[in-house]
């Protein structure tokens, strides 16, 4: 996990970058066309072609709706933000996960975890700056509804896991995603410079290999130890903001995190007792 977190950090770099330079929407674009060749890559050597047509459409139709408006309001909010920032506010993702799986999965969340999701949600409004000029700020705006986006894709993720294979939910959301954001980027795209061919790559790779350690740390042990590790981007953003822009967090960004990331380790650890209790 740790591995994994570093690698997206590397991406969302990238992606930063991109955003000065190209429209949110065709980077959203060029993250998915980057990666599509490494993602059919990896189908072909696992001989995972076979079950690409057997899933179930609406479901992956929807989850590349999401993807597309996912990564072009995070791309959208990088370009306002510095990268601590950005991870401060999206690591509400995981709380809004679980409520989200009250509604849709029908899932039972007793009243210490509803607490905990209001204490998440309290942190986020701490790090959109409240009693300030700025509060609610359109960057911020923006990292939440990705956010929010991100949840909901997880959701509908897990309803797919059920019927269809792994390979075939990362090829689809890939190939939808790249697909959506070239329609809706093409009539304001902007041509590639020739110096960012190589930044397009690091993308692509630092991305695949995310997502292979991603999916490689929760096969390999419990969610409730796992996922705590993903809280470790707070120290890559501050890291690469200190080392690329010379920036680093205020205290309401490192304040509101700190209760963000207590709400999602609390919700990820009494997960994990809930489940153990149901099934010893």
């Amino acid at each position: 996990m740790l591995i994994a977190v570093a690698a997206f950090s590397l991406m969302d770099t990238a992606m930063k970058f991109l955003s000065a330079h190209y429209p949110a929407m065709q980077v959203t674009a060029m993250r998915a066309l980057s990666s599509l060749p490494l993602v059919c890559t990896y189908l072909a050597w696992r001989g995972a072609f076979r079950h690409v047509l057997k899933v179930r459409w609406s479901l992956h139709i929807l989850r590349g709706v999401l993807g597309v408006v996912m990564l072009t309001s995070f791309a959208f909010g990088l370009r306002l933000l510095s990268l601590a920032e950005a991870y401060s506010i999206f690591f509400i993702a995981p709380t809004l996960i679980t409520a989200l799986s009250v509604f849709i999965l029908k899932e039972k969340v007793d009243a210490a975890r509803w607490c905990a999701i209001a204490v998440g949600l309290g942190g986020v409004l701490v790090v959109l700056r409240p009693n300030s000029d700025d509060f609610f700020s359109i960057g911020g705006l923006a990292v939440l509804a990705a956010a929010a986006c991100y949840a909901a894709s997880a959701i509908a993720g897990r309803v797919l896991s059920r019927t269809d294979a792994s390979e075939s939910i990362v090829f689809w959301l890939m190939v939808m995603m790249a697909l959506g954001g070239v329609a809706l980027s093409a009539h304001q795209w902007v041509a590639i410079r020739a110096e960012d061919w190589w930044m397009l790559a690091g993308l692509a790779v630092s991305g695949f290999i995310g997502q292979l350690a991603m999916t490689e740390a929760f096969r390999m042990g419990k969610a409730s130890s796992v996922a705590p590790f993903e809280y470790s981007a707070l120290a890559w953003g501050m890291g690469l903001d200190w080392l690329l822009w010379r920036t680093l967090p205020d205290e309401y960004t490192l304040l509101g995190a700190a209760i963000i990331i207590a709400s999602g380790v609390y919700l990820v650890r009494r997960e994990a007792v809930h489940v153990e209790s149901e099934h010893p």
